[in-house]
């Protein structure tokens, strides 16, 4: 927020709030925000210039996520862990180069130290028993601890863009995590050569920028702008697509240079936003690509995260699925899952509020910014990956069935309808096993599902 902000904080208007955003180039910590102790339960200080933590913030007993996103700390103050009920800190793009090993709160569910320059994580970190999301990209990681194997709570953790020579293979093992990113990493030059073969398989023409006349913003994300375009193809002929520019910043995903070449791999499939070209001489030379246009009768099947639900997509109260709906989707997801992973290519970031769906249940995933590449003939590190990604599918079918609405459908039929959700609650334990070495494969999946709509036939 801005100083007006500032100044109700200052004359005690605000005494109550729960949440509290000041946004104004602070160079140190206002210790009127003491006064709201009793109810202050997220605290926002982002954009500020901000440098250390007064040695009494402990005062805030009731604060449970804190946001010092863009400000000049150096190492996370120790004094957060005096807030007994503090489970998200975010120090996105500081400078942080240390963190000490008694800097973690045990409350921690969200840790987020995105774009900065951390070089080593403290073996402490193994005691966070609750970690579900742990935000590492753009820092200076050269091995992560093998403490941090006790974090069994750990669902979404970004690796990417740092100095990482390998994946442990313990991360691979943690019964419940199921977004993994970690292109940009030394360890993954040896994959090069899969991005290359990926653009051999499916070659893309060269879109001169000049041939694209820009209209409406459609959407914008993390590591891009998207906006609708008229796309002049030939001097007489023009059609209507989609342009995503990439901003060219480490996103907390990763580098949207990794996400280009992700989506160019990926290739065709139905179930593909499809890529038509690459942009080239963009007046800032910046990158992009040429997408189809999105029918407007698609719309994103969930909503992210929030503070919450820490990593589980949101939905609407009135959301429902019908159980034809709840097949179709999970079909078209699970087979390009299938098409992905027989790319070598890792999705890593499977969730409903990156998936668009229309009322007949066709489905079309999107987003490639957590997308990593591996070698398929590495058999177990590329089956291990996906059945790390079948959690994430797992999770996505929970969330349907918990929306399946019988009367969307024909209830003289109930008794097949009730064995087709009974089957598919089965598959959806069986593919959220805390064993990941248990879990189907997506093609098994896919078999599965279509026998779950034969029967139904």
């Amino acid at each position: 927020m801005t100083t007006e902000t500032l100044n109700l904080l200052r004359s005690g208007q605000l005494v109550g709030t729960q949440k509290l955003a000041l946004n104004c180039g602070l160079t140190k910590f206002s210790a009127e925000i003491f006064d709201l102790a009793d109810s202050l339960e997220i605290l926002d200080l982002s954009n500020n210039a901000l440098k250390s933590l007064p040695h009494d913030f402990g005062r805030l007993k009731k604060l449970k996520a804190v946001f010092f996103v863009n400000n000049h700390f150096e190492e996370i103050p120790e004094v957060l862990t005096q807030c007994p009920q503090l489970s998200i800190i975010g120090f996105k793009s500081n400078q942080i180069r240390h963190i000490s090993d008694r800097a973690l709160p045990p409350t921690l569910r969200w840790l987020i130290l995105t774009n900065n320059q951390i070089e080593q994580i403290p073996p402490t970190i193994g005691n966070l028993s609750k970690l579900q999301k742990l935000m590492l990209a753009g820092n200076r990681l050269k091995s992560l601890p093998p403490e941090m194997a006790n974090c069994q709570s750990l669902e979404l953790i970004r690796l990417s863009v740092n100095c990482l020579t390998e994946l442990p293979p313990w991360l691979l093992l943690l019964p419940r995590l199921s977004w993994l990113a970690y292109a940009g990493n030394p360890f993954c030059e040896n994959t090069a050569e899969l991005r290359t073969l990926g653009a051999m398989r499916s070659p893309l023409s060269s879109i001169n920028w000049a041939d694209l006349a820009l209209e409406e913003t459609l959407g914008e994300g993390a590591s891009g702008v998207i906006s609708k375009a008229l796309w002049q193809v030939t001097p007489t002929q023009s059609k209507a697509v989609a342009v995503k520019i990439f901003k060219g910043d480490i996103t907390s995903d990763g580098s949207p240079e990794d996400e280009m070449q992700a989506c160019i791999a990926a290739g065709a499939h139905p179930n593909l936003v499809s890529v038509l070209g690459k942009i080239e001489n963009h007046p800032d030379q910046k990158a992009g690509l040429l997408l189809s246009l999105i029918s407007p009768d698609y719309k994103n099947l969930g909503s992210p995260p929030n503070l919450e639900t820490c990593t589980r997509d949101t939905y609407t109260p009135d959301t429902s699925f019908s159980l034809s709906s709840i097949l179709r989707i999970a079909l078209g997801i699970a087979a390009a899952a299938a098409h992905l992973h027989h790319q070598g290519i890792m999705h890593g970031d499977l969730y409903a509020h990156n998936i668009l769906v229309n009322d007949a249940g066709d489905s079309l995933l999107g987003d490639f910014g957590a997308a990593s590449f591996y070698k398929r003939h590495d058999t177990a590190t590329g089956q291990a990956l996906e059945q790390l990604e079948v959690r994430a599918f797992g999770c996505l079918l929970q969330d349907l069935l918990d929306h399946y609405d019988l009367d969307h459908d024909d209830a003289k039929d109930f008794v097949s309808q009730q064995a087709a959700i009974d089957q598919l609650r089965l598959m959806q334990q069986n593919c959220m096993n805390p064993s990941p070495t248990l879990r189907p494969l997506f093609t098994t999946i896919y078999a599965e599902l279509m026998s779950v709509k034969h029967k139904l036939a």
